[in-house]
This record gives C-alpha cells, structure tokens and sequence, in this order.
C-alpha cells in the first residue's frame, strides 16, 4: 500500500505539473476548479497514511473496543451470576426460616402437649391422694367409732355392775356378772 501510495503521488505530481486535459479548463472557466494530478496525488497520501492509521489509531481502539466489550460482558456476566446466588441465597434462608418456624411451632405444641399431659397426671394422682385421705379418714373415723362404742359398752357394763351390786348390796361374781351382761347387750345392741 505504501508503495502504491508513493506511485500515485508522484504520477499525480506529475500531471498536475506537466499534462494539461482540456476538459479540465473547462471546468475551470466554468468555476469547477479540478486537479486531476492533486486527486491522485491526495489518494496517494491516503493510501501511504492509511496503514498507519490502522496500526496506530484503528487497531488500537478496536482492540479497545473489544477489551471493553468483554469487560462489560464479564460484568454482566458476574452481575448476573451474583443475582442468581442472590436469588439462591435467599430461596435458602426463607426454605431455613421456614423450616425453623415449622420445628418452633412443633416443640411448641409439644411443649403444651407436655404441660397438658402434666397438668393430667398431678390431678390423676392429687384425685388418687385425696380418695386415698378420704378413705384414710374414714377407716380412722369407722375404727375411732367402733373404739367409742367399745368404750359405751364397758362404761355400760360397769354402771350396770355397779347398779346390780347396789341394788344387791352384795358383791356377786364378777366374772359370771359381766359375761351376762356382755350377752345382754350383745343381744340388745343398739342400733347405729
């Protein structure tokens, strides 16, 4: 390119010196003012400026480009990455949330399930410890009754005794006297 680019130049140099085409005075006159050798020369310079615009601005501002692009898709490509743990990471802590809500819920309604269980078994055996004073006091009660009567019946005897004797005036046996009243009170015992 940079030889071709050295070629035209100096051919357009040339005819811009040396040939003259007459449809370009025409154009000249007409106010068209056009020089063929110039042009030429001009696309000469391109041609020889071209490549080192492509080495030194081209190039280096498409790979620019292209360093940036995959710079951006890189971050893209992490944001999106990011969003998607983001998304993960959350879906975890709400499926934990959850599950620990759940197990609270459960050791709750175990820990009532308990306290009811309990609360059953002290009045189970509160009810059991006082059908078991109830029946304490009435074994104590029917055995102080019967020690009562006991007691009424001897303090009867004696008075009987000792009313026999004074109506006896004499002491009779004592023995054959109580067995006989023990048999009449036995028979005439009064009813309760």
């Amino acid at each position: 390119m940079a030889i071709l680019g050295l070629g035209l130049m100096a051919g357009g140099y040339y005819i811009s010196k040396e040939v003259h085409i007459g449809f370009l005075e025409d154009l000249a006159k007409q106010g068209i003012p056009l020089d063929l050798g110039k042009t030429i020369s001009a696309i000469g310079v391109f041609l020889i400026v071209l490549p080192l615009l492509r080495l030194f601005y081209f190039n280096p501002l498409g790979d620019a480009i292209t360093n940036r692009t995959s710079e951006l898709e890189n971050t893209f490509s992490e944001a999106e990455s990011l969003r998607q743990e983001m998304q993960k990471m959350k879906s975890d802590y709400e499926q934990r949330l959850n599950a620990t809500e759940a197990r609270a819920r459960e050791e709750i309604q175990a820990q009532i399930r308990e306290a009811q269980n309990m609360r059953q078994s002290l009045m189970a055996e509160a009810s059991a410890k006082a059908d078991e004073f109830l029946k304490k006091a009435q074994e104590e009660i029917a055995m102080e009754k019967e020690r009562v009567l006991v007691d009424l019946r001897l303090g009867v005897v004696d008075m009987t005794l000792q009313a026999t004797e004074r109506i006896l005036g004499e002491n009779v046996d004592d023995a054959k006297n109580r067995k006989l009243i023990q048999e009449f009170i036995d028979t005439a015992e009064v009813k309760q």
